[in-house]
């Protein structure tokens, strides 16, 4: 069993203390890591600071080869990695694998955006004193980044914080969960072996909350992206004073299935997975489930059906679907939640049985609004299905909502599906799929409670960097 440092300054170092990382599924310790202090955290930012005149100093074509390298690393290390995430957060196997999938596509992305970041021609003879004028802009590096990221996608929303920042030439201060650090840690290793200025990668493993709220106030770190719960987000926000801040916060994502909807087995099929991959531990699970009364006893029969498949288990096993929950805490207050809602009317199609921090898929009909498996975040195995009469209903049912980060619609409908498109306060309507869907390159944040600001490569790219003009007076000739 391997014990982990913190990575600070280009160099395994720091932590006067070590705790053990528990596997959630076995219970047995997966790793040893230093304890991260008030100390490690000065460091690390002063590092990260120090190394900034460097990052912004490299070319296009440096910050391309060094993220490319980074790809590559991780590529030859895939099965070591997802194997890791396994052990650390009880993901499947098989969506472990498809995280550093993932991984690898933010960081080729990233690359390639690398060399397009630009700029435009504007023209400022737009008034007569202003003949003879043009404008030029360019974005240029923020500085550095400190990033806070979850423990249900120990690689990939780390990637989407560490490759925009590398990308456009920021230094970074990773603080990733405490529960799933070690996978960070492997990416440590990964980017120590390339070209990036060392000091310009810094892990800061800790479970100190004081020590995220730092990189909200420290003047020295000038972008603070977070991804996480709400509660937490936004009392960051406030501490930020005047940096940029990206948040990418919790939500209660709903489906809305019309009985037009193309091709019912596969809408079945998209929405158990939607509701149920990684033990619902995604805050854009499915959880709420809307569909059209015509359709609603047969669509709840199937997905009910489609549900109890599922095998629940050992995680590291090929065949399993759903793993644990990321403590038994956590499956305790699911199953709370489950049963005010039965003890308040609502009706449990599918109890899934609970032991630990395994928690098999649950599924609740005749709920009210103001349900907490209704209101809330459940990050569970739970989903609620619901019947409607007309599409302007459902439409004001997905928004009664304080919460917006995605949205899936079914139907083929077109018309119906840009009324959904401006109706729907979200960050993402996704037609014919589950609020789920994510590909790396789009737009991703959320409203209201959900988020503050967009991820996706490019979309990162420009929240991590300064868009300035030069305005340029040529003369005219005589």
């Amino acid at each position: 069993m391997q014990t982990w440092r913190q990575y600070i300054g280009g160099e395994w170092t720091g932590g006067r203390s070590t705790r053990s990382v528990v596997s959630p599924y076995k219970g047995c310790v997966v790793g040893e890591v230093a304890e991260g202090d008030a100390a490690d955290m000065d460091r690390a930012i002063a590092c990260a600071a120090d190394a900034f005149a460097q990052t912004r100093a490299l070319s296009s074509a440096q910050r391309h080869a060094i993220l490319t390298a980074i790809r590559d690393g991780l590529a030859a290390r895939k099965e070591e990695i997802a194997r890791g995430i396994t052990d650390e957060s009880g993901k499947t196997i098989r969506d472990a694998r498809t995280e550093v999938d993932r991984a690898l596509l933010v960081f080729s992305l990233a690359a390639d955006e690398a060399r397009r970041i630009g700029g435009e021609v504007l023209p400022l003879d737009v008034n007569a004193a202003s003949a003879g004028r043009i404008g030029l802009t360019r974005r240029f590096p923020a500085g550095p980044v400190g990033a806070i990221t979850p423990f249900n996608f120990p690689l990939n929303l780390v990637a989407h914080k560490v490759a925009p920042a590398i990308a456009a030439g920021n230094p970074v201060v990773l603080k990733p969960a405490e529960r799933t650090p070690l996978t960070a840690l492997r990416l440590a290793e990964v980017i120590d072996a390339t070209d990036w200025p060392k000091g310009a990668f810094n892990v800061v493993v800790a479970a100190a909350p004081e020590l995220g709220e730092r990189l909200a106030t420290d003047e020295r770190i000038r972008v603070l992206s977070f991804t996480g719960s709400a509660a937490v987000g936004w009392r960051l926000k406030e501490r930020a004073s005047r940096k940029r801040v990206t948040l990418e916060l919790g939500g209660s994502a709903a489906a809305v299935v019309h009985s037009d909807t193309a091709d019912l087995p596969d809408t079945l099929r998209r929405c158990v997975t939607g509701a149920f991959a990684n033990a619902g531990q995604v805050c854009i699970s499915a959880q709420r489930i809307f569909i059209h009364r015509p359709l609603f006893a047969e669509f709840a029969e199937r997905f009910t059906a489609g549900a109890a498949a599922l095998r629940l288990g050992d995680p590291g096993e090929e065949a399993t679907d759903i793993g644990p929950m990321i403590s038994a805490a956590a499956a305790e207050r699911a199953e709370q939640w489950i049963g005010e809602a039965v003890n308040g009317g609502a009706t449990a199609l599918l109890r899934g049985r609970g032991d630990g921090t395994l928690l098999g898929p649950t599924l609740l009909t005749h709920t009210h609004p103001d349900m907490t498996v209704c209101r809330e975040e459940a990050f569970a195995p739970l989903a609620v299905l619901e019947p409607y009469d007309d599409w302007e209903e459902a439409l004001r049912r997905v928004n009664d909502s304080p919460y917006g980060l995605q949205a899936g619609v079914f139907t083929q409908d077109i018309g119906r599906i840009f009324e959904a498109f401006r109706t729907l306060e979200v960050g993402g309507v996704i037609a014919n799929d589950v609020p789920q869907y994510r590909v790396d390159n789009m737009p991703y944040g959320g409203e209201k409670a959900s988020g503050f600001g967009r991820e996706g490569v490019r979309y990162a790219i420009e929240e991590m960097t300064e868009l300035r003009l030069l305005a340029l007076n040529l003369p005219t000739a005589a």
